[in-house]
């Protein structure tokens, strides 16, 4: 083998998962972990917006509303962005 050429830790010289070189054109990102936290990101902001907004008072609890509620906005895009790109 070259010089230039990768070797993994067992001297294969396999790429069974390492990187390949060419990222940017052909990135893998953990689209299934990412969906994962999204969804309980989801789920945990509206808990949080509704549990603010019916202890609601003029003591701010309100702004915590509305941040809980724009993180749900948040991964609710986020997860329809991930299934476009696993149907692609």
């Amino acid at each position: 083998m070259g010089h230039d050429q990768h070797m993994d830790r067992d001297g294969s010289g396999r790429h069974d998962g390492g990187p390949r070189g060419d990222e940017p054109l052909h990135a893998r990102s953990a689209l299934r972990l990412r969906a994962v936290l999204s969804a309980v990101a989801l789920v945990a902001a509206v808990a949080a917006a509704m549990v603010f907004a019916v202890g609601a008072e003029d003591d701010g609890t309100w702004a915590a509303a509305g941040i809980c509620a724009a993180v749900a906005v948040i991964a609710a895009i986020d997860l329809v962005v991930i299934a476009r790109r696993t149907r692609h």
